[in-house]
């Protein structure tokens, strides 16, 4: 301790403790502070009772003695913001030729673990930029995972941490399998050790133990945790398949089994597993279900997302069942049963999958699904952004389409509640790029409603519907959105509020939900569909029909235009099948749409409708 200090000392200026901080203080040495963070001790300036410091982000900085010694803290000289600081060229050279000693060496400067993050800051940008920094750093990861002194974490915030003795990764993780207990710790690990399985085990017999282990662990969480339990032994088969002799006994349990003995949760299963892991639970089906295992698999369709219904079509493709698969999704379409994820899987992959659905009854199926979610109060927009984002994708199912498809498409984006107005100028514009001749339509619509004040005729249970559709629109959504603006403007500055840009969009769609509906309960005429004239096909007949090919009967009841109920054989009178239907007589032929193409059939019988009760109870 010099001179000076002592003195400082005695006169009571500072205390013992605080001289024996600044002795490590002299100038050149480096410090930290916990607001300016690194620096380098200036000069001293005892006479005044001070010394500066030379801080990254503040020069020439001044500190009273015993200020100095509370809060600055001493970096020795081989300390890494040292090293960087005195010759980041030296630092350099080393994170190329030795990159794990240099690692080493910054971890025990944090105690012996430190982040991706901390690492960074501590070579960035004197040693290297961001971008050199992450080149080297993954190579280096590699090294460290290596080396088997370093901890590396799963999860990118955590810290690398350094190890006195060496051990390999992979007999880590089969360490924390081992301790784990819930069946998801069990899987995270072993999916982690998976990746390194060849360096784990150099004998038959340590892979054996291994398969036994994770066994086990199936067995024992499959009766409440059956998607881990599944996920364990599609782990277990990976682990067997690296020796002809590891295969599972015959009555050891497997992925089918579990499957089989839980065939009414099978939504939840793919619900819980990775979608990387959806093709190998598909490929039990057969052997799980060997009776409907089709069946089982296209349920899963109605509210699979994106990546499990691509699956299903390789495992239908893996089966020769390609066409059953195709045919089910056409039937869907049709049906307009077809959900948003399955629609927006179709356009995603619309020139690989099945490329021959992407036509104009996709499209109206993709605005069905639409306004499904928007009735249902989904939140999720994928289906509805995708549709704006690929500029291609309109061309390409309507593009081929006959102008009556085309003119219906257009009425359609025209009534739907699902978009704004500037989204629905943006659709109709796209489809009049490839229909220019439908043109006039969307002029004459703008300038006088001629398209929209066509008389609508329906039964009085959907009339009621839409009303009350209406009236929770004027009553409880509208002057929510008021209060939702309200409050939104209250946190200022309108420019760079959210809330408040999405509390008025939402007023919009609102606004033009409320327009539409009463714009169509304006032109909307009741009925009970009595007194029915069934010399021909009107609205209100039931229409049975025989294909000309032999097939069986078929029944269609011809009703209002928001009565259709595809699956009760009812459709309205505005589908393609109820307009090719009316005004047809007993023994007249007629073309009807079907999976591909039309096909003919005969009308046998025409009688009047008379399940009016039930229409009460149908969607519209």
């Amino acid at each position: 301790m010099s001179d000076e200090l002592n003195q400082y000392i005695e006169a009571g200026k500072i205390t013992p403790a605080a001289a024996e901080s600044l002795s490590k203080l002299s100038p050149g040495a480096f410090c930290t502070h916990r607001s300016w963070g690194f620096g380098r001790i200036a000069s001293w300036e005892l006479i005044t009772g001070q010394i500066t410091i030379d801080f990254v982000t503040k020069k020439g900085h001044p500190m009273q003695l015993q200020y100095a010694a509370e809060t600055l803290s001493f970096i020795p000289s081989g300390h890494i913001l040292a090293r960087v600081a005195s010759d980041a060229a030296e630092v350099k050279s080393q994170a190329s030729s030795d990159p794990v000693r240099l690692v080493r060496a910054i971890l025990s400067d944090h105690g012996g673990e430190a982040t991706a993050d901390e690492i960074a800051a501590a070579l960035v940008p004197s040693v290297f930029d961001a971008a050199g920094f992450k080149k080297w750093f993954d190579a280096t990861k590699k090294k460290l995972k290596a080396d088997g002194h370093f901890q590396i974490p799963t999860k990118k915030g955590d810290p690398i941490v350094l190890q006195s003795t060496s051990q390999n990764p992979h007999e880590r993780l089969i360490e924390q399998f081992r301790a784990a207990r819930h069946p998801k710790d069990q899987v995270a690990a072993l999916d982690v050790a998976l990746k390194s399985l060849n360096d784990f085990a150099k004998e038959v017999e340590e892979l054996r133990s291994l398969a036994n282990e994770v066994e086990e662990a199936a067995k024992r969480g499959g009766k409440i945790h059956v998607a881990k339990a599944i996920e364990l032994l599609i782990i277990r088969d990976e682990i067997c398949s690296r020796h002809e002799s590891l295969k599972p006994a015959s009555d050891a349990p497997s992925v089918g089994g579990f499957l089989s003995d839980s065939p009414y949760k099978l939504g939840d299963i793919f619900g819980e597993i990775p979608a990387a892991k959806y093709g190998r639970v598909l490929e039990a089906f057969p052997a799980a279900f060997p009776e409907n295992w089709e069946e089982k698999a296209l349920r899963l369709t109605r509210t699979s997302e994106p990546r499990l219904s691509s699956e299903i079509l390789k495992l239908f493709v893996a089966q020769e069942k390609r066409e059953a698969f195709a045919d089910h999704a056409r039937r869907m379409i049709r049906e307009r049963s077809a959900s948003s994820d399955f629609t927006l899987w179709l356009c995603k992959d619309r020139h690989k999958a099945l490329p021959e659905l992407v036509d104009e009854e996709l499209f109206a199926a993709i605005l069905a699904a639409m306004e499904a979610d928007l009735h249902a109060d989904i939140k999720s927009k994928r289906l509805e952004e995708f549709l704006f984002e690929d500029r291609e994708l309109v061309g390409d199912l309507l593009g081929k389409a006959e102008n009556d498809s085309a003119r219906l498409a257009i009425r359609k984006i025209m009534l739907s509640p699902v978009f704004a107005d500037l989204n629905r100028r943006s659709l109709l514009a796209r489809v009049l790029k490839v229909h220019p001749g439908l043109e006039s339509l969307v002029t004459n619509d703008q300038e006088t409603p001629t398209e929209r004040s066509e008389s609508l005729v329906v039964s009085w249970a959907s009339l009621q519907r839409r009303k009350e559709e209406l009236e929770h629109i004027e009553k409880v959504l509208i002057p929510q959105n008021i209060r939702d603006i309200a409050t939104a403007r209250s946190y200022g500055d309108l420019r760079e509020n959210f809330e408040f840009k999405s509390a008025k969009e939402q007023q919009a769609v609102l606004n033009r939900q409320k327009g539409e509906l009463e714009l169509m309960l304006n032109n909307a005429r009741g009925t009970n569909f009595e007194n029915i004239d069934t010399e021909l096909v009107s609205i209100g007949t039931v229409v049975t029909v025989a294909p000309l090919d032999g097939g069986s009967p078929e029944t269609y009841s011809i009703l209002g235009a928001w009565d259709g109920v595809p699956e009760k054989g009812w459709v309205s009178y505005q589908a393609v099948i109820g307009q090719a239907l009316l005004g047809k007589k007993i023994g007249e032929s007629v073309d009807l749409p079907a999976d591909k193409g039309k096909r003919s059939v005969k009308i046998t019988a025409i009688l009047p409708f008379t399940e009016i009760e039930a229409l009460g109870t149908t969607v519209a």
